[in-house]
């Protein structure tokens, strides 16, 4: 009898962590470059013992095995700022940080103190040679070809690195926006960036509600069936009790 109780139990538990992932999109609607993120479910078969059958029987249990990410590129949104740039189609920008190189397709930049041009986070961006890019104190005119070549009013600085991956779906989201795998990275050599452009988060609220909503009443919904199977069980008791003392 409690077998019902228990797959209700698994399925509410996978629904909460769904209701967790949804939560997480509308929070990062407005968040520069976010992707969508979807809870994935399997069934996990567990064999239990019976009277019926001589080999028991398998119940199905829910359970979530992972997030999959929606890798589809959000809307650009013009800024004008210099330091704005969204990349179009697959890529990634590379930046530096003391665990190694991280990927973000967040290109919020801007100057740092010493002129280098840094995310968001303070995270060193990097060209292809792996240095950072570094703006001389006499340097105010910034542009970016469609290419990732970086320019002044002196000249080339350097070339944006735009790498790729095989899967996407292997990237570990580490914060700030920024990612990290033990993927090869394959340097884009025909990247495509626009400057004085955002790419926005792909997250859409309002079909994120509509999934929080459903989500909330098949919770209530398996709710109610856990209480109602919990009152039949101790209906039951009774006359199994009385049953038995008869016999």
């Amino acid at each position: 009898m409690e077998n019902t109780s228990y797959v209700a139990l698994s399925r509410q538990t996978a629904l909460w962590r769904q209701l967790e992932v949804v939560a997480n999109n509308l929070a990062n609607a407005n968040t520069p470059a976010f992707k969508d993120q979807q809870v994935m479910f399997t069934d996990y078969l567990v064999k239990t013992k019976s009277d019926t059958t001589p080999f028991g029987r398998q119940v199905s249990y829910v359970r979530d095995v992972g997030t999959l990410r929606d890798t589809r590129e959000g809307p650009a949104k013009k800024t004008d700022a210099p330091l704005d740039i969204a990349i179009h189609g697959d890529g990634y920008f590379t930046v530096d940080t003391p665990a190694g190189p991280r990927y973000t397709r967040d290109g919020h930049f801007r100057l740092d103190e010493n002129g280098m041009v840094v995310n968001s986070a303070g995270l060193p961006v990097l060209q292809q040679n792996d240095t950072p890019i570094v703006l001389a104190p006499n340097e105010a005119e910034v542009s970016v070809a469609g290419d990732g070549t970086v320019s002044t009013e002196n000249g080339m600085i350097g070339k944006l690195k735009v790498v790729t991956f095989d899967n996407d779906q292997e990237l570990r989201a580490v914060g700030d926006g920024t990612y990290q795998t033990a993927q090869t990275a394959n340097v884009a050599d025909t990247a495509n960036v626009s400057q004085g452009m955002l790419e926005e988060s792909n997250v859409q609220p309002v079909v994120e509600m509509t999934h929080m909503l459903t989500i909330m009443r098949n919770y209530e919904s398996i709710q109610n069936l856990i209480q109602n199977e919990h009152d039949r069980q101790m209906k039951a008791m009774p006359v199994l009790s009385q049953s038995q003392q008869t016999a």
